[in-house]
């Protein structure tokens, strides 16, 4: 049993390798479908969103009243916007955001070309000339790469503001001393990790999407797996990129 997971596990891991091959192949020779790829940034920042921009206020809002009592303990209040404003930008926001779109677009990419797969769309975009996976795949793959990174910055500067409010819940705290306090400490060495970081994962939710849903089986039943296990792979690629982001910042000594 463990056997055949492992076996099933690095022949998959094999199947995606090469899916990317072909997308670095396809994806950077004409013909470009920018039509298409404009449509999919809009998509997929519409449909992320609201969801993004909630989930940074109440990031930034709990993490700030949260840690409070603890740096009043230590009586060091006046670090609580410097302190919060880096946890959320180098690391909180980017994989919760991401963890976020693995869940939204991630399933939705990989039901969508489910969709197509069992219902021959695919094939019949085939039989009359078009690339199926250029016009299908890479302007799903470069449109999750550019909007990610933008839905970070956005979360970014809600989460703040939301930092903001729960700092002023405690104490009175000027929005002008607030921003002071924050770029103070929040350094490029801060946000452009996270911002690269966010490419990578928008690299793999839109790469496995992609593959699961491109490589779907067993008719409709297929669909609703492929939407699945493209969530679950993504997410687990997501820790995976950001463990690796976290080793070669430390070997860099980007601190």
């Amino acid at each position: 049993m463990k056997s055949g997971f492992l076996y099933n596990l690095l022949t998959e891991t094999a199947d995606i390798y090469r899916f990317a091959l072909r997308f670095f192949k396809e994806g950077f020779r004409p013909r470009y479908e920018f039509g298409e790829l404009i449509r999919q940034c809009y998509y997929i920042g519409n449909k992320t969103l609201g969801l993004v921009g909630i989930t940074g206020f109440i990031m930034g809002l709990v993490i700030t009243i949260q840690s409070h009592p603890s740096m009043e303990a230590f009586g060091a209040e006046s670090w609580l916007p410097s302190v919060v404003s880096v946890s959320l930008v180098r690391e909180i926001v980017p994989v919760i955001t991401a963890l976020i779109c693995a869940g939204k677009i991630g399933s939705g990419i990989g039901a969508e070309l489910g969709s197509m797969k069992v219902t021959e769309q695919i094939d019949a975009m085939e039989v009359s000339g078009t690339n199926p996976f250029k016009y299908l795949v890479v302007t799903r793959v470069f449109a999750t790469m550019l909007m990610i990174p933008l839905l970070v910055i956005l979360s970014d500067t809600i989460g703040l503001y939301g930092a903001y409010l729960g700092v002023n819940m405690k104490q009175v705290v000027s929005f002008h001393l607030f921003t002071n306090q924050v770029f103070e400490k929040l350094t490029y060495a801060d946000v452009m990790p996270s911002i690269i970081k966010s490419f990578f994962f928008g690299f793999a939710i839109g790469i496995i999407g992609c593959f699961k849903g491109y490589n779907t089986t067993n008719g409709t039943q297929g669909v609703g797996r492929a939407a699945n296990s493209a969530v679950v792979a993504a997410t687990f690629v997501v820790f995976l990129i950001d463990l690796m982001a976290a080793q070669i910042a430390d070997i860099l000594h980007i601190t």
